[in-house]
């Protein structure tokens, strides 16, 4: 499938308090329905308003984390978008709040065809942090040194022997009307 297929139609919500990058992920996104919100206050009632097929949260300035953790709990699937706060450990955060991805702005001008792999990888039920760090491993090696998962090596031999992670798919997946649907 085409990865720009997959977000056809999808109802997403961005958060960023950069309305130029609001902007941005609008037009990239153009084939989905795409609401946004520039500070927490507004993201967190649209998370419990709405239901979407996906988020996007800056971590900067918006209360990212914070609006991870809300998203998780009501289901809805999160990636991460971020310049200012890239760092193993937001990424890692990232990964232990429950987030499908997590992604630089750096990386902003691929931002469709990133979130089409990563969302289509997610709706297959394929762990979608192996795909991520497939697509930008390298990136990652370049901007964090060489040696970026030594400091938490634990951590990165379970993610990268199972690509499950506890407490963040728990979490999604106490969420996930699909999962729950099923009797699970």
């Amino acid at each position: 499938m085409d990865s720009k297929l997959a977000l056809k139609g999808k109802h997403i919500l961005a958060v960023d308090d950069e309305e130029d990058i609001l902007e941005i992920i609008k037009e990239l996104l153009e084939d989905s329905r795409v609401e946004t919100a520039n500070d927490y206050e507004s993201a967190s009632q649209k998370i419990k308003d709405t239901r979407y097929d996906l988020a996007i949260f800056d971590i900067m300035g918006v209360n990212g984390m914070k609006l991870l953790e809300e998203a998780v709990e009501r289901g809805i699937p999160a990636v991460m978008l971020t310049a200012n706060a890239i760092s193993s450990e937001t990424l890692i955060s990232s990964i232990d709040k429950g987030a499908i991805a997590y992604l630089p702005k750096e990386k902003l001008s691929e931002l469709d065809e990133l979130l089409g792999k990563i969302l289509s990888a997610h709706d297959r039920g394929e762990p979608p942090w192996k795909l991520l760090f497939d697509l930008l491993g390298d990136y990652f090696d370049q901007i964090f040194g060489p040696d970026w998962k030594k400091k938490d090596q634990e951590f990165w031999t379970e993610l990268s022997r199972t690509y499950h992670v506890g407490k963040g798919i728990r979490e999604r997946l106490l969420h996930d009307e699909k999962v729950l649907g099923k009797g699970i």
